[in-house]
């Protein structure tokens, strides 16, 4: 999201974005609604980090698939979910965000009634299609997409003062969905419906998430007077009259560019590849893990996931708080030396309370780390804030693709490889605690350019 900020007059402020009219157009909706259907549509279509990871276990048994398979299986929703934020982000810029948002959840649905549709096969059917389950997972997994797009539909609604807690409950909120939806997959939907009528379930719930966005979303003010067809500069200033304070500006193709061109934007990325990659990672692998590592039932073991995804979307609104406070840098640094320690612990955890411990510990650092890493952005790259985010906020979250593939790889020495596969990150929180050091020197030389979150 490349964007400015316009400070608007004291009269205009207090008309705070619902309905002032010019020319008998009038602009609906207000910031706390903007908020409210950002937040459901991304919470309904985040659910798809959990689109395989409870059931993968059952799939296994029905299908005979090699550990590589099932990690390929769990991640393949995150690839499209990763890789698509960045030209849908892009794409609120021109149209305030709603077309997006529908395009991501109704491409959802399709990918989640495909699923429904194949598991409903016999087993000896369902080993054939396997290839069309990883097409329809990609297309699932489209919905996870609309984290970029409402991050900046929510920003055009709100100022600068009031952005800080709004992103934080926006993101916070919608990443408890993955959690809440591996909790019901694994102890309530496949004992009462079976595997197919979960997905079935889980696909009336999307549509209605859907309806649910099509009713309360709304593109900030100055994107419904464009749509309306009022010339730019009358609509910026009628949206300024309504309160609105940041417009875009230029083109997303330069923003992304320049800050491609700052090594500090891919400093950043390789921590929120760490961070919330990883969240998105692990929120799938817990509960084949559990179930592998210490043979615990498929329903305690989505249990357990879940209590891993809520902890740490719930540690991530906090995050934003404990950033604002200590600085981006602090935080994330402490963070992540946390996640090294509770990675360690996976490694080494002889039993399953130990494993519980150590994976809350990587619970709270994620989500700690992944608010604070936007606290640094603007910091680190201040003249191309939206690239950098776009850039981090995408390429980051490829992590939740690549690394159930790494997991997966060391199984092949059997079922110990569960607990030796968290060394992956421990190596990635130290080459991240290394990037956030260099990002915090390069911000405090003489001369460097410091813009507060």
């Amino acid at each position: 999201m490349n964007a400015i900020h316009i400070n608007p007059t004291d009269h205009a402020s207090q008309a705070q974005g619902t309905s002032a009219a010019h020319g008998g157009i009038r602009a609906h909706g207000s910031p706390g609604r903007g908020l409210l259907g950002a937040t459901v549509g991304f919470f309904i279509g985040f659910a798809a980090v959990s689109l395989f990871g409870p059931t993968v276990a059952y799939l296994q048994r029905a299908t005979a698939m090699s550990a590589a398979a099932a990690g390929l299986l769990i991640s393949i929703p995150n690839l499209t979910g990763s890789l698509l934020r960045i030209p849908f982000s892009a794409m609120v810029d021109g149209d305030g965000g709603r077309r997006p948002f529908l395009i991501l959840l109704s491409v959802s649905l399709i990918g989640v009634i495909g699923i429904a549709t194949i598991i409903a096969q016999p087993a000896e059917r369902l080993r054939d299609l396997f290839p069309w389950l990883l097409v329809f997972g990609a297309l699932g997994g489209c919905g996870s997409a609309t984290f970029s797009v409402g991050i900046s539909q929510t920003s055009y609604w709100f100022g600068r003062q009031r952005q800080g807690r709004a992103l934080g409950a926006y993101a916070g909120l919608g990443n408890l969905a993955p959690g809440i939806f591996a909790f019901l997959l694994s102890t309530l939907t496949i004992p009462l419906l079976g595997l197919p009528g979960s997905y079935v379930a889980w696909a009336v719930l999307l549509a209605a998430g859907t309806l649910a966005y099509l009713a309360l979303g709304r593109n900030a003010p100055y994107f419904q007077y464009r749509a309306a067809g009022m010339r730019d500069e009358d609509a910026r200033s009628q949206a300024i009259a309504d309160g609105q304070e940041l417009f875009p500006a230029g083109s997303m193709a330069q923003t992304l560019a320049r800050s491609a061109s700052v090594w500090q934007t891919w400093a950043l990325v390789v921590v929120y590849f760490t961070t919330f990659g990883g969240f998105m990672a692990l929120t799938g692998w817990f509960p084949k893990y559990w179930q592998g590592m210490f043979g615990v039932g498929a329903a305690a073991a989505g249990s357990l996931a879940a209590l891993y995804a809520i902890l740490a979307s719930l540690a991530r609104v906090a995050g934003g708080a404990v950033a604002d406070r200590f600085g981006g840098e602090r935080t994330s640094g402490v963070g992540l030396v946390v996640l090294a320690a509770g990675a360690g612990g996976m490694v080494l955890a002889p039993t399953p309370g130990l494993a519980v411990a150590a994976m809350l510990a990587m619970a709270v650092s994620m989500g700690v780390v992944n608010a604070a890493v936007f606290k640094l952005v603007p910091q680190a790259v201040p003249d191309a804030v939206g690239g950098a985010a776009g850039w981090v906020g995408g390429l980051g979250a490829f992590g939740g693709f690549v690394i159930p593939n790494v997991l997966a790889a060391f199984l092949a020495g059997g079922a110990a490889g569960y607990g030796r596969g968290f060394l992956v990150f421990v190596v990635l929180a130290a080459v991240s605690i290394a990037a956030v050091a260099a990002v915090g020197r390069s911000f405090r030389l003489p001369g460097a350019a410091v813009k507060e979150a």
